[in-house]
């Protein structure tokens, strides 16, 4: 597919909040709401830094309340932030945040967009954000949104400065003033003018926070939260339904009743004294076209929420006169939202969908379109384009009968695998996605290229419905299910270990390649070939396989491997008749959001064996997520993860030699109380417990060591900053490890976070480090001996660092682990 084309398919779908799977009707409350929206003609743009940095109160009653269309741009898809879910960090963990972003839209009604940055932890201001993002690469982004959202209102989240509380928060605010600026001048990104106009919007404002210290007489002030009986519900209980669809992040958020205040400061533009929207065209009348402000009126006073349908005639009149006046911009935004009013009013539902959670390409597959309409006014399926092939059918779809159409479908050679857009190339930078056309940038995902088109006509008038090719599924549970087609490659391959040891007494390195055959024809035959960066180590010839899953294992002698330096990365590629399968594929599934998919090379890191461990066996209590049990397994230690029962059982929990808590234990595992008297006298009787870091909010128990410390919201940002030992000679410095500041280099995102603040004096701070002009900290790592034991709060980053194969930080954490040994 051209990018002329692909592109042009793109412009027909920019305003969708998402790609939906399958068309339906909304109800007649929604269908009231979105009728209001196509009466008021502003626009308003939220932007901030992070999922969940949104005001949900201030989103909902704009779009329902205020009935305008508004949008919310995240700079950011949340990919440094923490999960209390799994495992998922980085890139996985910002799909998941994206998707929890469309379900939160979903329920105040506002769109969402992205700009291409990669939020890469917590900053404590702006100019260490910048000094890591590219200013002009962010502003760009900003600008494209705005040149083809066109909002009239720009609203930032946070101020430009320490108040923001974060530096990527002020970064937002610094974006949006420059893009405010830009956005309307055509000699600025004017790349971007091959697709869009510029635009300037009326005015930017900071939508102050709700304190002594921000909020005056002098701000424009609004009262949101009213009670709306279309919705059952104030705004504010809404916008707390909606900011709770932030479940990885922990995010659930009281539905709060009642009215309240929002104070809004100019930052630039024409000021506002009234409302937000003084001095805008707000009619369709001030931009002479009274006859659609008048029909509006009509269909609104008339509306019967029991037969939406007898609205069709007056808003198929609408139509008529708006697609007579396509060269107003205002106008195409207004029709597509018609068209989805006049559909839902017409009871219209479609969708085409196969048994098979997933495709090859070149492969078959049978699909059903069904559809259905439920309205007096006649509604005629005409035509179906499925894909490559068009098929007349031209039936009335009789009132509420639903018709069924199969059809054989051939997924095109060329189709692209399913992959988030933002992921399918390695990152332009660090901190920046690349894309592989700029003009998705601002998509929370890309539209679906694989699609069953609908022509359909109601009354006089033509539609075109496009339905993905989707799957679907009965739930035990759920019920329906209706997910993304997943297009994938014929073969997924990966190592079965992420990370690899090599031992120094052995003289090859074994590893195991999983190979998965997604479809039905045979692969066997091909050529695994193991490379170290663009060198090849070994190949092995006529593979054969067993079974669709096969696990096989190979050797690489270990002075092909060359390794100069701690640790190394090893890729692999089976190829089969000239195709390169060199894919492994993630999929990511929790009951909240849809079935999501991404793909990483199939890669793995060989570690050189410098580094001991006495600990022979470690039991692991999971807390909100991380990669412990893994890394502890593929290193070869005889790891298990404890179950509630176990903790309660003292003679359980002295057969291991140390027990390690997963991140936030305390938070998320409210069993924590009951526990903690056993693992403390694990401790007393010689055990060794290492607890990872813990957050402020929701704690279970205030005192979780031998000995009172506190956790205070202090953290090192800078991965490589300085660290100094506190006590060289210190045993845990020194056994079985000698820890260097060596050992500090090449830590990823940060040093750690929430450290302890003020503690007793049978603790032993090992560390001190701090921040550019800060003052210095020695609570990231904290111990005390109590009885014949060992206890060890870290809140060094390890669950950042192990999975990527740190060895400075895999010492240090074995002499943890070998504190009682």
């Amino acid at each position: 597919m051209s990018k002329q084309i692909y592109f042009s398919s793109l412009l027909l779908l920019f305003f969708i909040k998402t790609f939906a799977q399958q068309v339906r009707p909304e109800t007649s409350a929604s269908i009231y709401r979105d009728i209001e929206t196509i009466q008021h003609l502003p626009k308003v743009l939220y932007i901030a830094a992070h999922p969940d940095d949104e005001n949900t109160g201030l989103l909902t009653w704009l779009v329902n309340g205020a009935q305008v269309q508004t949008a919310y741009l995240s700079l950011t898809r949340g990919d440094g932030g923490q999960n209390i879910l799994g495992n998922e960090q980085g890139a996985a963990l910002g799909l998941i945040r994206t998707h929890e972003l469309l379900d939160a839209r979903a329920l105040d009604g506002a769109q969402q967009f992205f700009s291409r940055a990669i939020d890469f932890g917590f900053s404590k201001n702006w100019q260490d954000t910048y000094a890591q993002w590219n200013v002009d690469s962010i502003v760009n982004d900003v600008v494209w949104v705005i040149r083809k959202y066109r909002p009239d209102i720009i609203i930032c989240r946070f101020p430009p400065n320490t108040m923001a509380g974060h530096g990527q928060h002020a970064a937002s605010a610094i974006a949006a003033a420059k893009a405010f600026d830009l956005s309307g001048d055509k000699n600025a990104f004017p790349q971007q003018l091959k697709y869009v106009k510029p635009w300037q919007p009326k005015r930017l404002l900071w939508n102050a926070y709700n304190s002594d210290n921000t909020a005056s007489n002098n701000l424009l002030q609004l009262i949101i939260g009213e009670y709306d009986s279309n919705l059952g519900m104030g705004y504010g209980e809404l916008a707390g339904k909606s900011r709770s669809m932030h479940k990885s992040q922990g995010e659930g958020t009281p539905a709060v009743a009642g009215i309240k205040s929002e104070y809004f400061s100019l930052v630039k533009g024409e000021p506002a004294t009234h409302s937000l929207f003084d001095g805008l065209d707000t009619s369709w009348t001030s931009i002479q076209l009274p006859e659609i402000d008048h029909t509006i009126s009509q269909i609104l006073s008339s509306f019967n929420f029991n037969r939406p349908d007898e609205s069709l005639p007056s808003l198929l009149k609408i139509r008529t006169i708006l697609l007579q006046h396509t060269d107003k911009e205002i106008v195409n935004d207004k029709l597509q939202i018609l068209d989805k009013v006049i559909l839902s009013c017409a009871g219209f539902m479609a969708e085409a969908v196969t048994d098979q959670p997933q495709a090859i390409a070149g492969n078959s597959y049978n699909f059903r379109l069904n559809a259905i309409a439920r309205s007096s006014l006649p509604v005629i399926l005409e035509s179906v384009q499925w894909l490559n092939e068009k098929e007349t059918i031209e039936k009335v779809l009789s009132n509420d009968i639903q018709e069924g159409f199969s059809r054989n479908i051939t997924i095109p050679q060329d189709a692209h695998i399913t992959e988030p857009y933002w992921l399918s190339n390695a990152p332009a930078t660090p901190v920046e996605f690349s894309v592989p056309n700029d003009t998705l940038i601002g998509y929370p995902e890309a539209p679906s290229a694989l699609n069953a088109i609908a022509e359909i006509k109601i009354g006089d008038q033509h539609f075109t419905v496009t339905l993905p090719l989707s799957y679907k599924k009965l739930d035990p549970v759920k019920g329906d299910v209706i997910e993304q087609l997943r297009i994938v490659p014929a073969m997924n391959i990966s190592f079965q270990n992420r990370i690899y040891f090599l031992k120094d007494n052995e003289d090859s390195l074994h590893v195991n390649i999983r190979f998965q055959n997604n479809g039905d024809k045979d692969l066997s035959g091909g050529t695994l070939t193991l490379k170290k960066g663009n060198k090849i180590l070994s190949t092995f010839k006529n593979i054969s396989f067993s079974s669709l899953i096969d696990i096989k294992s190979f050797s690489i002698k270990k002075s092909l491997l060359a390794i100069d330096s701690s640790s190394i990365g090893l890729s692999a590629v089976y190829n089969k008749d000239g195709k390169d399968y060199d894919k492994e594929q993630h999929i990511i599934s929790y009951p909240h959001i849809p079935t999501l998919q991404y793909f990483t090379p199939a890669n793995a890191t060989i570690l050189q064996a410098d580094m001991k461990i006495t600990a022979k066996k470690i039991g692991y209590i999971p807390g909100a997520g991380d990669f412990f049990p893994q890394f502890l397994n593929e290193a070869g230690l005889d790891i298990e993860i404890l179950k509630p029962e176990d903790i309660l059982d003292s003679n359980k929990l002295n057969t291991f030699d140390a027990i390690v808590t997963g991140v936030r234990i305390v938070n998320v595992q409210k069993q924590f109380p009951l526990w903690y008297p056993y693992l403390m006298n694990y401790i007393k009787q010689g055990g060794t417990l290492i607890m990872q870091y813990q957050r402020l909010e929701n704690l279970s128990l205030r005192n979780f060591g031998p000995y009172p410390f506190t956790v205070e919201n202090k953290r090192v940002t800078e991965e490589n900053s300085d660290v100094k030992f506190l006590h060289p000679e210190d045993r845990l410095m020194n056994y079985p490890n000698k820890i260097t500041p060596d050992d500090f280099k090449g830590w990823v995102q940060e040093r750690g976070a929430y450290f302890a603040g003020t503690w007793d004096n049978n603790y032993t701070p090992l560390f001190e480090m701090h921040d550019t002009n800060e003052a210095p900290l020695q609570g990231s790592t904290i111990y005390a001996r109590y009885g014949k034991g060992c206890y060890i709060y870290t809140s060094l980053s390890f669950f950042r660092q192990l999975p990527l194969g740190n060895m400075g930080a895999v010492r240090l954490f074995y002499n943890f682990l070998s504190a009682g040994k």
